[in-house]
């Protein structure tokens, strides 16, 4: 059984106006936990979990890192320990609801692990699952050497290749619902557009119904302003930007959230 894509992190300076957002727009619950969300808010549809965690001093805003729930950890700190003697595993603070410790890939992509039954599991990540209309699909990491990324993936954590072509390649892994999408980090692939380096790229959502969603954020919009997604298509450089988002073949329809996250969502 392979192990879960659990939960995924944002920086921003505008923790709360963001994880707002996720509620209005796309449905997803939080904990209700009032003192915990003085420090960061997680919210979640059912599987994955997303923490947006105010940007503190020195920390980049954004899309920060992913996490991954094993069935048992030792055995991936041992076959980190005989495959991979270069990768890292570190213990984490007590106070993080969704994690124990945290590793890295090959590619420097860092990432957090946790276990069933952990002491400091918590809100949404303790919670059992739920179901609800919008979930989560995907999230896109770019680097520059993908098939070693996909390979390490596969084999510490046992994700499964989804045969999906892309018109920039990668790879695309599964954990039986949530996918990885792990694509070639090219400077060209940012002509026209400022470069960004190799990093986690956009998150995916999987919709009912795409004009039932459009007519939704649209609703949401009307009620607050400040809840409007940021414009990604506000110039040439912005265009380009959009074009390359458009290119991942797990979305149709491509937005930002109010402080730049990019989002690609697709009908179910």
């Amino acid at each position: 059984m392979p192990s879960k894509l659990n939960h995924l992190a944002i920086t921003t300076d505008h923790y709360a106006t963001v994880g707002m957002f996720y509620r209005a727009v796309f449905g997803m619950k939080v904990s209700g936990d009032t003192a915990r969300e003085m420090s960061a808010i997680s919210c979640g549809d059912g599987y994955t979990g997303m923490t947006i965690i105010p940007r503190r001093g020195g920390r980049k805003a954004g899309l920060d890192h992913f996490g991954i729930e094993v069935e048992d950890l030792d055995k991936v700190r041992e076959k980190c320990a005989q495959k991979y003697p270069d990768i890292e595993i570190v213990k984490r603070p007590g106070n993080r609801p969704f994690a124990s410790y945290s590793a890295h890939d090959p590619a420097g992509n860092y990432f957090d692990l946790s276990q069933q039954g952990h002491e400091n599991r918590a809100e949404v990540y303790a919670q059992g699952q739920w179901k609800q209309d919008n979930t989560i699909s995907h999230f896109a990491i770019r680097v520059r050497e993908p098939e070693r990324v996909m390979s390490f993936y596969t084999d510490v954590f046992g994700l499964e290749p989804r045969n999906i072509q892309s018109e920039e390649g990668g790879y695309f892994l599964t954990d039986g619902r949530m996918t990885m999408s792990i694509i070639p980090w090219k400077i060209s692939s940012f002509n026209g557009a400022g470069i960004e380096q190799p990093a986690m790229d956009h998150i995916g959502f999987r919709v009912p119904s795409l004009d039932g969603f459009k007519k939704n954020l649209a609703e949401v919009e009307r009620q607050n302003l400040q809840l409007r997604p940021k414009p990604i298509q506000f110039d040439s450089e912005g265009a380009a930007r959009l074009k390359l988002l458009a290119k991942c073949p797990l979305g149709t329809f491509q937005l930002a959230d109010p402080d730049g996250t990019l989002i690609d969502v697709a009908e179910d």
